[in-house]
């Protein structure tokens, strides 16, 4: 097992990965939403610069709002300052397209990004389509090293959908997932996985590298989910999940998307999305407030123990070794931790201190 760390992008925060390679995290994983964090590109370059060992990349890029020859060329130029250890995190873009009010890139239009990017890490022409004119493309003065090319970039794809999950498989040399830590999704997520595979003509061996998206939290003996602790570390988290499922259960009406944990809640939080002052045709820019960042007072009273279980890493160490354990038999690679940014050092310590070394 692997554990590493999504970061809230904060450029003048990169110390947060330093600190994370210093606690003995393997990867740092920096999101790309534009309208909440700052540039992920700039950040891994500064953490690149000032770190020695753990794997850095994105967590995710989006199509959407950069080109497929601009994000190949962004990654492998971090590459150049952290050979060996970066990889690129790819989705179709949930949350940085949702908070401009916009939808996430279709998935006909993910594949062929895909397929440009990957092309062009390997340092290959490749046809390439802008505004309906195809151009064949490739990376000029590759002896000159602007780039680097050379070390293998690995392409992780983001997906939880059934059609985004074939994509991981077509493309991707590992998938990263939200609930892929507990029991039977992951299961259920390579099943996908392995049929976009095989359509590519490729298989899914034991080097894809698959990865749960959550967060943790060490209960003390005794302590109880409802504790005002609890809640600060795993609010943030548990709200996002909260908002990711809303926006997919507003896009399709299909209320199997709502997780069990949250039907206790549901309600009441459609209840509270439509009470919101701002106005609808806005209200995207109220829904994603504090965004895996902090926690928005009114969305407290959601966050409750089911909540809580059904969305995060949550025990005493032993119970959270023994799950990790279990995930593990099941294919599991890496838990990423995204703890809100106040206190995002004492979770990293803490679970490196009590489940990290223990494992």
């Amino acid at each position: 097992m692997q554990f590493g760390v999504t970061v809230a992008t904060k450029i003048d925060d990169w110390q947060l990965i330093k600190y994370a390679e210093d606690l003995g995290y393997d990867r740092a994983w920096v999101p790309d939403s534009q309208m909440i964090w700052s540039d992920c590109y700039a950040t891994l370059a500064l953490a690149a610069h000032n770190t020695s060992r753990i794997h850095l990349g994105t967590g995710v890029a989006i199509p959407g709002t950069r080109i497929a020859p601009v994000t190949a060329h962004a990654i492998a130029s971090i590459n150049k300052l952290a050979p060996g250890r970066t990889f690129l995190g790819v989705g179709t873009g949930h949350t940085a397209m949702r908070v401009m009010g916009m939808e996430p890139m279709r998935i006909r239009e993910f594949r062929e990004y895909l397929r440009v990017v990957k092309t062009l890490l390997r340092g290959e022409e490749v046809e390439y389509t802008l505004h309906g004119v195809t151009r064949t493309i490739r990376f000029l003065h590759q002896d000159l090293e602007f780039l680097n090319l050379r070390d293998p970039i690995p392409l992780y794809v983001a997906a939880n959908g059934p059609l985004a999950l074939k994509v991981a498989g077509e493309y991707g040399e590992g998938l990263i997932s939200v609930f892929n830590e507990q029991s039977g999704v992951l299961t259920q997520h390579l099943q996908r996985v392995r049929e976009g595979a095989a359509r590519a003509g490729r298989s899914v061996d034991q080097t894809f590298h698959t990865v749960a998206l959550t967060t943790a939290v060490m209960l003390r003996p005794g302590e109880k989910l409802t504790a005002d602790r609890v809640i600060d570390e795993a609010g943030a988290w548990a709200a996002a999940v909260i908002h990711f499922v809303y926006e997919i259960y507003q896009q399709t009406k299909n209320e199997a998307v709502i997780p069990p944990a949250l039907r206790g809640i549901w309600e009441e939080y459609c209840a509270y999305v439509d009470s919101m002052e701002t106005p609808r045709e806005k209200r995207y820019l109220q829904i994603h407030n504090g965004h895996c960042t902090f926690l928005v007072p009114e969305e407290r009273r959601f966050i409750t123990p089911e909540v809580i279980r059904g969305t995060c890493l949550v025990g005493e160490p032993h119970e959270i070794l023994a799950q990790l354990r279990r995930a593990e038999q099941e294919g599991l690679k890496e838990v990423n931790l995204l703890p809100p940014m106040a206190h995002s050092r004492k979770v990293l310590k803490d679970f490196a201190e009590q489940v990290m070394k223990r494992y």
